[in-house]
Parts: structure tokens; C-alpha cells; sequence
């Protein structure tokens, strides 16, 4: 290391070289100082008052040089010739560096103390903040008028935040402000009124611009508006009413710790006072309560945090043991204990020091020792600053800056300086740790991927620190993708209003969250992570669900893999976030791949419980019940499935079983209100209700999928001239229609739970112009003599699945006789192709690559139309064709009858079950198409050869 006798060389040789650079600068001339004169030595302690010396020679900057108290008063008076912000900005910048100069060239040669420093640096910008925003109030009020309050017009005041607000600022310091105004309304006395929003949105860009815009004078602060509320995505300025809704809803722990230091820099007045008297409460709460420790110790792991992931060993303000700990130390029992105690209610940090002393928080001797570390360290802090103006408080690297830490600070080298600074430090890190201890983890600290999720979550990092942070992990495009969600989610979160608990329930659950995608799917990250934080925004606001995440990693870990697995799961998760107590027992998940009449009996029991907590008069809370028992009952199956313990047929049979359990219960809630208003159908024998629903399609053959709708048809058998026997009677048939509506009323109404299910009546007689509840025997008659055979071919796949028994019969003996007459075969063969094709120009999506699994060629639809086109063909002949109404039955049924052979049976059914498991993994996925492939290229054009063989078309 260089001795001291080098590093004085080293900063005498700079200073001669400036001085020989400019001795014939006109405005030097003779005003170069000696060898001997201790200002000799300034261009080679600061590059910055090198910069100084080029324009104005050392006489001139102390003759400009002004104490404290002197800045506003000199300031005004060169602001009273500005005509235009150009000039404003101009006068600002060489005021501001000239006095800064100043205060350097004081420091460097230790002609005053860092308290001195910092107080003199903070009265500057006091006086350049308010002198900006007095010109351009006045400025914008010549046109609009002043905005009017009680107190005389409304100034906008000024918070400075942190070391301002302390009036501590650091010598090249950014400044942390905040704007706000007392009441809204609208200016008077201007040429042009606008609300008084507007006229301060407005000053205050306009003051930002002033201090913050880079010239070719440099800038006069980098101002920071981060602290305000709602951050960066809040209005620059909120009225006093916003402002107190604010802090009183939304107010959060970290920012009750900034309001410590908050100081209006406006003047006082009773805007001010009123103002204050906002703040105050919420800063400083009579009561501790426990959220502040925890607070305090959230706030203090990320400090350590921090530390860890930026290895910041020689930062002397954010490293172990700088300037920030001993601010930490002072802030946070000003907040457990100010409260009670107005003494501590104080912006500076000696007087908050000496007042903890006195006041027997803390030992004497470790508050003098504190302040004292204090001090060395905000000296050092300057001297690094104002070497070249720059805001940097990392100890240099170059021989010249050292040589310059160690001249003002005292030291003979580098290294003594540097023990010393480390000695400091250790012991303000060791105070710091001692405050509050840290919540015990339960990740080990061997998990070095949980602290890395950590980081990730609680540091704020720019793109590539938290991509470097992450790559070991997984590749490059999944760590990008992890930031832009990350970023995005972030940004949300500002719209809603989530309490503190909820804010310290999330900031332990995202690290928990991270760590559980990366350690599951690391490399689909970029697909699964946006499906969850779907789920956690969601339930954002609703702090037991975070709770329940927190407390439940293995709840945590099972909604992660559902989502990996599943966007329609995450996104039924998402709208229905009662889903998640589901996955409290995983055992409900593991479906048992149990018969159909198994499956009906547990769904009733669960059902029947359900429906006993609620009253059977609260038709809302009623439906409510039916549509959680659904979504939950869903949620198990599709669990299943995704993990290969159902097989698609019997998940399909499951949905198809609680479809028509809540049907049942929906028709008995619908016949009790109907029947309450008109009595009932006066031709009902008892326990009759003369009532079936005729289940089509998916339903008809047990083939519900995820999402499914119902096609329904309702019938009855009221004689024509029966009505009901309540006091206001009705016909039987208007009944049974106003029974079909409230039944539909019932399934489709959307609830905060969404729709029971969508249904579609277009199958019954006569379509949408039909009733919509008919007697069997007109369904009967129109099936006879008007349907055309593309209804016949639905009724192939037609049952009944909820109603009286001899009503459902009764439909059985029609569907039969429907199917079972003699058709020509030619003419059968015309009408289902035609049918075929007209569907698939209709309902087709798909494109060359995109295959749509139901309607393209070779499709789930076309062997639908095969197997309904076999039932209507051969039924007369084959009775027995007709008994089933699900397609692999049928098909079975017809290779045992010999209408087909073995292979197109097997071809068929295992085409049918294959692409209906697709399907169905399609919809979990939330997909409408599959990619084509050899394998399902060769599944399709099996069943377009078997097309062609029987119904002779393409």
C-alpha cells in the first residue's frame, strides 16, 4: 500500500497539473493560490471543484459563499430577474453548484464537522426546493388563479422524506419527496380556472423538471417520488382526504418507518398543522402491538438480504454495519416506543440517539459509540462524494480517490484507514443484530435455492441481477420470464387494497411459492408461474387464503402441481378460490374409480348434508350450496384425472352421475317453490310428480366432460284438463312450463359461483318454437310424424335421467319405437351425411397444424354419426341395439349382432376413447386444439377409411 507520503504525492502532483493547466485562464489569473496555501491542494482532493475552478477562481466561491440561514434571501434575489424556466433552471444549477463547492471545499480541508456538512447541504436544497416551487406557483398562477382554502390560498406542500427530511442529506444525495395539497375545488382569480388537481399535477411536474432535468449545468437533485402513495402508479400530488384514506386503509409498515423522517419543508401554517396532525397517528401508535416487531424484523431480514446477494462488503451505507443499520437501530424503537414517548417523535438521528439514552432505552455508552461510528461514517461518505459529485457510497478502487479518503480522513494509509473502518462497522453490525431476532425459517441454511427465492421476492433488482440470481436453476428464457411475472405482479398489486397483515402473509408466501415451481417445473416455469400468480392474485385481498398457503405448504405444493398440470383447474381455482380448501385433504383428490351406482349414493349423501346447514327458503343460498358442491366435487375429479388414477371413461361417468344427482336436487327445490305459489297438479297420485327431464348428447351418454352443457328435454303426462289445486290455480301444462322455467332459472343463473350448468333445450319438439315442457304424448306424435332424422339420431343417444318412473317408461317405449322403425337405407345414409357435413362447415375450427378433436374429418363426431347411423339402419331388425346410449356400447353391441367385425369395432372404440381422453386433457389444459402428430394421423384416417367403407362419402 502506498505510504503517506506517496498519496500526498499523489495529490499534490494533480493539483499542479490543474493549476499548470489553467494558469492563463483570464478569470485565475493571479488568483492562483501558492504551494503553501491549504487551497493549493483542492482540484487534487475533488475533480468536481476542479470543475468549479474552470469558471470561477477560489476567491470568487468564497466570496459567493453564504452560511445557512443566508441561502433563501440570496437565492430570491437572483430569482427575481428570471423571466422563463430556461433561465430558472440556469440560476438554480449555478446557485446550487457554487454553494456545493463551497461546503467542499470546507469538508476536504476539515475546516468544519460532518454535522456542520450535513446541516448546511440540507438547508441548500430546503432553499433551491422552495424557491423552484414559489416561481413556478406564481408563474402558473398568473394564468389559472390560485387554488382558495380557508387559510388563504393553498400552497402545495412539500414533504421531504430521509435524510432531508432530517435534515441529514449526504453531499450528492437523490431526494426523496412527497407532494400533496388540502382540498379539492378549483383556482380563482386566473385567466383560465381548473381544478385545483390539476393546477398541482402540474407544479409539480413542472418542480420536478426544474430540480431534476440534466443541463449543461448538471442538475440541481435527482428527485425520487417512490415514497407517495401507491408509488410510481399514484397520482404526483393527492389532497389531504386521499392522503388520510390512505395511510389509514393501506398504510403499510415500511412506510410508516419513511413517515418518521417525513418534514414539511413548506413553511408552517395551518395547512402544515393539519397536515402533521394526519401523519402523526398513523406514524407513531399510542399501543405496540406485535405487527410492528414483526415488522421491524421483516425489515431488518431484508436488510441482511440484501447484504448477502450483493455482497456489499465495502459499501459504507447499505454493507454490514454502515449508515443505514444505525439509522435502522434508531427508527425502529422510535416506532415501537414513540408513541408513548413524543421525545422520540424527532427527525434527526443524533437528537433520536441522545433521546434514547436519556430516556434508559438503551445503554449510554452503546448510543455514544453508535453516533460516533455515525459520524466517521457519514464523513467518509461525503469525502467519497465529493471527489467527483457523484452518489456513491462504495469505498474506491483507484490509488488517487484512496488517496484522498486517507488525507481527509486522517489516517497514514490506506490500510490503518481501512482496519479502522471495518473495526466500526463490525460493531455497528453486531448492535443491528441484536435488535430483533429473526423469525426461524423453515427452509434450512443449507437451502441456498430458498434464500435465492428470498431475494428474488423481498430485494428489488434490475432484469439481470435477478436473472443471474436464478440461471443456476433454470435456463435463460424461463429466469426472463420469471422477472417480466414477477414485474407484472408487482404492478397489481397496486390496485388492490390488501391490509398489512395481508402484505406480511404474502411476503412469506411468495418466497415459498417461488421455491416450489422451481424445485417442481423449473423449465416450464413460464407456463405454470402465470397460472398460479392468477390464483394468488385472486385471493390477494382475502388474507385466510394466503394464510392457508402459508401454513399449508403441502396445500401449496398440490396447487402448484394442479396448475402445472391444468390451466382450467387454475383458472376454476381462481374464480372459486373456496376450491382451495379442498386441497386441505388430498385423500378427497384420489377418486376412486368406483361404479356409477357407488358414485350416485356418495354424491347424494354429500349433497343431502350440504343442503340440511341451509334453509330450504333461501333460494340464493340454496343455489350457492348446489354450485359449491359441484365446483368442489369437479375439482376431485379433474385431480384424478390429471393423475392417472380415473381412466377417462370413468371420468367422464362421474361427471355424468353429478350432473343428474344435481338435477334431482334442482328439481325438487324448483317443484317445492312452484308448488308453494300454484298447489300441484290435482291428477298426481302420491309421491308422483308427473314430471321427467329427458337427458341428450354428452349427457344422455354418460360422456360429460369438464364444462359440458346439458341438452335436456322436459316432459309430462297431465291430462289436458287438469290444473292445480293451490289457491291460485293453473292449468297442469302452464304448471309444468312454469316448473321448466324455474328449473332453468335454477341451473343457469350466474351467482358469485358462476353457473350450475348451461343448457340447451333445442331438442325438444319442435326446437326453440316449441313448449317448453311437453306431454309424452305430443313428444310421441312429433317424433312420429314431424322429426327429422337428425333427431332420431339424438335420440340415439337420449335417456332419462331424473323423473317418475312410469313417465320415464313411457319415453323408453317411444325412443324404441323410434328407433326401430324400418328405414331406407339409401335415403338414412343421404340425410346423415349431409347432416355430417353441414356440421363441419359450420362448427369446424380447426387449421392444417390445429386439429379440432370433435369436428374434424376422422373425428369424435364422425364416429358418433357412424354409430347412430348403424341404430337407425339395423335397429329394426336388432332390437336390442337400441338399449344402450352411449357409443363404446354400441359399438360393441353391433360387432356381438355382427353388423360390424371385430377389427372396425376395436378400431372404432379405441379411436373414440382415445380422442375423448385428449379431449378431455385439451380442456384441462385450457386448449380448443390438438397438434397434429404420425400417432393421431394415423387414428383419424382409420376412422375416415371406415367412414368412406359404410357411408360412402369423403
Amino acid at each position: 500500500m502506498p505510504t503517506q507520503e506517496q498519496m500526498n504525492r499523489i495529490i499534490r502532483e494533480k493539483a499542479q497539473t490543474f493549476w499548470q493547466r489553467h494558469d492563463d485562464a483570464s478569470h485565475l489569473q493571479e488568483a492562483i493560490p501558492s504551494d503553501d496555501d491549504e487551497n493549493f491542494s483542492l482540484p487534487g482532493l475533488s475533480r468536481f471543484l476542479g470543475r468549479i475552478f474552470e469558471h470561477q477562481n477560489i476567491q470568487q466561491l468564497e466570496d459567493a459563499t453564504l452560511s445557512d440561514e443566508g441561502y433563501r434571501e440570496a437565492l430570491n434575489a437572483e430569482l427575481e430577474q428570471v423571466k422563463s424556466e430556461d433561465q430558472l433552471m440556469r440560476v438554480l444549477r449555478e446557485f446550487r453548484n457554487t454553494q456545493m463547492a463551497a461546503i467542499a471545499q470546507c469538508d476536504l480541508l476539515n475546516n468544519q464537522d460532518i454535522e456542520s456538512s450535513v446541516t448546511r447541504v440540507s438547508a441548500l436544497a430546503d432553499s433551491l426546493i422552495l424557491a423552484a416551487n414559489d416561481w413556478l406557483y406564481n408563474h402558473l398562477s398568473e394564468r389559472y388563479g390560485k387554488p382558495a382554502g380557508p387559510h388563504g390560498p393553498q400552497p402545495m406542500i412539500i414533504l421531504g422524506m430521509g435524510k432531508l427530511g432530517g435534515r441529514e442529506l449526504n453531499f450528492s444525495s437523490d431526494i426523496d419527496l412527497i407532494f400533496c395539497y388540502p382540498y379539492k375545488g378549483e383556482t380563482e382569480g386566473g385567466r383560465k380556472q381548473v381544478e385545483n388537481q390539476q393546477f398541482f399535477n402540474r407544479l409539480a411536474q413542472k418542480l420536478i423538471s426544474a430540480l431534476n432535468t440534466v443541463t449543461a449545468q448538471g442538475q440541481v437533485f435527482r428527485v425520487d417520488m417512490r415514497l407517495r402513495p401507491f408509488g410510481d402508479s399514484g397520482p404526483l400530488v393527492t389532497h389531504f382526504a386521499a392522503l388520510e384514506d390512505y395511510y389509514q386503509e393501506q398504510g403499510r409498515n415500511w412506510e410508516r418507518f419513511a413517515m418518521i423522517k417525513a418534514r414539511s419543508i413548506t413553511p408552517d401554517s395551518p395547512y402544515v398543522d393539519e397536515l402533521l396532525n394526519i401523519l402523526r397517528p398513523f406514524t407513531f401508535r399510542r399501543y405496540l402491538d406485535f405487527t410492528t416487531i414483526d415488522a421491524l424484523r421483516h425489515m431488518k431480514g431484508l436488510i441482511n438480504r440484501e447484504i448477502r446477494r450483493r455482497g456489499l462488503k465495502d459499501n459504507i451505507k447499505l454493507g454490514a454495519g454502515g449508515i443505514r443499520e444505525i439509522e435502522f437501530f434508531a427508527q425502529s424503537f422510535q416506532l415501537i416506543h414513540g408513541g408513548r414517548e413524543p421525545a422520540l417523535q424527532r427527525r434527526s438521528l443524533k437528537r433520536t440517539l441522545h433521546t434514547l439514552s436519556e430516556l434508559d432505552i438503551v445503554e449510554p455508552d452503546t448510543i455514544h459509540q453508535l453516533y460516533g461510528h455515525y459520524c466517521f461514517l457519514r464523513k467518509v461518505e461525503h469525502t467519497l462524494q465529493q471527489f467527483d459529485d457523484q452518489q456513491t457510497q462504495t469505498l474506491p478502487d483507484d490509488e488517487w480517490p484512496k488517496a484522498v479518503v486517507c488525507k481527509v480522513m486522517g489516517f497514514i494509509d490506506y490500510d490503518t484507514f481501512y482496519d479502522e473502518l471495518t473495526q466500526r462497522m463490525q460493531e455497528v453490525h453486531e448492535q443491528f443484530n441484536a435488535l430483533v431476532e429473526e423469525h426461524h425459517e423453515t427452509h434450512s441454511h443449507e437451502d441456498s435455492l430458498f434464500h435465492v427465492c428470498n431475494d428474488v421476492w423481498q430485494v428489488d433488482m434490475d432484469r439481470r441481477e435477478l436473472c443471474a440470481l436464478l440461471t443456476p436453476y433454470m435456463d435463460e428464457d424461463n429466469a426472463d420470464a420469471v422477472y417480466e411475472q414477477l414485474m407484472e405482479f408487482r404492478a397489481n398489486l397496486r390496485q388492490f387494497r390488501i391490509g398489512e397483515r395481508g402484505l406480511r402473509t404474502l411476503d412469506e408466501l411468495m418466497p415459498e411459492l417461488l421455491h416450489t415451481l422451481i424445485e417442481t417445473s423449473p423449465n416450464r416455469i413460464y407456463r405454470v408461474m402465470p397460472r398460479v400468480l392468477n390464483v394468488i392474485r385472486a385471493i390477494t385481498g382475502r388474507t385466510t387464503y394466503l394464510t392457508l398457503l402459508l401454513e399449508n405448504l403441502d396445500v401449496l405444493n398440490q396447487l402448484v402441481k394442479l396448475c402445472e398440470r391444468s390451466e382450467w383447474i387454475a383458472k376454476q381455482i381462481q374464480r372459486f378460490p373456496l376450491l382451495l380448501d379442498e386441497l386441505l385433504t388430498p385423500l378427497y383428490l384420489e377418486q376412486q374409480n368406483t361404479g356409477l351406482e357407488e358414485s350416485r349414493s356418495e354424491y347424494e349423501d354429500e349433497l343431502r348434508q350440504q343442503l340440511l346447514r341451509v334453509d330450504p327458503d333461501d333460494v340464493e343460498l340454496s343455489m350457492d350450496a348446489c354450485r359449491q358442491f359441484k365446483l368442489c366435487q369437479q375439482l376431485r375429479i379433474a385431480a384424478s384425472d390429471i393423475s392417472g388414477s380415473l381412466p377417462v371413461v370413468r371420468v367422464s361417468d362421474k361427471l355424468t352421475v353429478l350432473a343428474e344427482v344435481l338435477m334431482e336436487a334442482v328439481i325438487y327445490q324448483a317443484w317445492e317453490q312452484v308448488a308453494s305459489r300454484y298447489g300441484t297438479p290435482e291428477h298426481l297420485e302420491e309421491n308422483h310428480r308427473g314430471f321427467a327431464v329427458i337427458g341428450y348428447g354428452k349427457l344422455g351418454g354418460y360422456e360429460l366432460g369438464y364444462g359440458s352443457d346439458l341438452d335436456l328435454v322436459f316432459i309430462h303426462n297431465a291430462p289436458t284438463d287438469a290444473s292445480t289445486n293451490g289457491k291460485k290455480s293453473v292449468g297442469a301444462q302452464q304448471f309444468y312450463i312454469k316448473l321448466a322455467q324455474r328449473i332453468m332459472h335454477l341451473l343457469n343463473t350466474n351467482t358469485i359461483f358462476g353457473q350450475l350448468y348451461e343448457t340447451d333445450l333445442r331438442l325438444r319438439p319442435s326446437g326453440s318454437a316449441g313448449l317448453l315442457c311437453c306431454h309424452i304424448d305430443g313428444f310421441e306424435s312429433y317424433q312420429q310424424q314431424q322429426a327429422w332424422t337428425w333427431e332420431h339420431q339424438a335420440l340415439v343417444r337420449a335417456r332419462g335421467v331424473a323423473g317418475d318412473s312410469s313417465l320415464l317408461a313411457s319415453f323408453d317405449k317411444v325412443r324404441h319405437a323410434i328407433l326401430t322403425k324400418t328405414r331406407d337405407t339409401d335415403s338414412l345414409r343421404d340425410d346423415v351425411v349431409s347432416m355430417r357435413q353441414k356440421m363441419r362447415d359450420h362448427l369446424n375450427a380447426g387449421t392444417p397444424s390445429e386439429i379440432d378433436l370433435k369436428q374434424c374429418e376422422g373425428g369424435i363426431a364422425d364416429i358418433e354419426f357412424l354409430t347412430q347411423f348403424w341404430v337407425l339402419a339395423c335397429s329394426h331388425e336388432n332390437e336390442s341395439l337400441t338399449r344402450y346410449t352411449d357409443n363404446t356400447r354400441i359399438l360393441n353391441k353391433a360387432m356381438t349382432l355382427g353388423i360390424i367385425d371385430n377389427k372396425t369395432c376395436d378400431n372404432l372404440v379405441d379411436a373414440y376413447q382415445t380422442l375423448r381422453d385428449q379431449y378431455h386433457q385439451l380442456t384441462l389444459a385450457d386448449d380448443k386444439f390438438a397438434q397434429r402428430s404420425d400417432q393421431l394421423d394415423a387414428l383419424l384416417n382409420n376412422v375416415k377409411r371406415i367412414w368412406q367403407q359404410v357411408l360412402g362419402a369423403e
